[in-house]
């Protein structure tokens, strides 16, 4: 008899996640698919960029994104543009970022806010227009709408402060590891002031432009999803000593900017 439990618990969980597992796919095929990409050909496959994100959040306000490429970025071949959407946000648009054969690696990391059970979705462009796609399926809620924390006065006078940090020493030729850390409360418009109990009106990062030696290595357009104090990992080539530079725009028309000094 117990072992007749545990198969029909099994059965009844499978058949719950699979059910929404294709409500979400249906979401995507019937909706989404066509207000971002309209009648544009999409390829399934993880050859050229995978997704990892965990299957359950532990906080659905902080949800660890990675996108890795599985080609290198040369001027023949390389990835243009990677859309991340979220099936079941708000918004499902979260950021769009592009990338040049001197980022090295179109691999980017994030932390995301998920509202809702859903797909997430990395959408690959390649230079010769054509689109690829990996997805993972997250089980987490209400990230869009935690609350604001009670330290948001502190949060504002850190507005727009920027750190870069290298993983080891920089080396020449070679595509390296890099993050930009930006101070920013990224208010989705959906979340409480726990001071005030009102709802905080919108206002968040929404442009990254990253430099190196005032060429281009990666270009975000980004929205309510991006966590607050955005935190994106991502690389880069040097081929000499240069500066590596951050420009952000927030939707209040803050501009903000760091550089940092990179001898290989």
């Amino acid at each position: 008899m117990k072992m007749v439990r545990v198969i029909v618990s099994f059965l009844a969980m499978f058949f719950v996640n699979a059910v929404s597992a294709g409500v979400d796919d249906t979401v995507w095929k019937n909706e989404l698919k066509t207000q971002f990409f309209a009648d544009r050909s999409i390829s399934e496959t993880e050859n050229i960029i995978a997704i990892e994100a965990p299957y359950r959040a532990e906080d659905a306000a902080l949800v660890p994104i990675r996108i890795t490429s599985k080609i290198n970025q040369t001027n023949d071949k390389y990835i243009k543009k990677i859309t991340l959407i979220v099936d079941k946000n708000p918004t499902p648009f979260a950021a769009e970022f592009n990338f040049t054969p001197l980022s090295g690696k179109a691999d980017v990391a994030m932390r995301l806010r998920i509202n809702s059970y859903s797909y997430v979705r990395a959408i690959a462009e390649m230079n010769d227009g054509q689109l690829i796609m990996a997805k993972k399926f997250v089980k987490a809620s209400g990230g869009c709408s935690a609350p604001i924390g009670a330290d948001l006065d502190a949060a504002m006078k850190r507005l727009g402060r920027m750190k870069f940090k290298l993983s080891g020493t920089a080396q020449s030729n070679e595509p390296n590891l890099a993050q930009l850390l930006i101070s920013h409360p990224n208010i989705t418009g959906m979340q409480m002031d726990q001071v005030t109990r009102f709802i905080r009106p919108a206002y968040y990062v929404e442009e990254v432009k990253v430099t190196f030696d005032g060429q281009p290595v990666l270009t975000a357009k980004t929205d309510i999803a991006i966590s607050a104090d955005p935190n994106f990992r991502f690389y880069f080539v040097p081929q000499s000593s240069g500066d590596l530079r951050a420009e952000v725009s927030d939707t209040d028309g803050n501009t903000f900017s760091q550089t940092y000094r990179v001898e290989p």
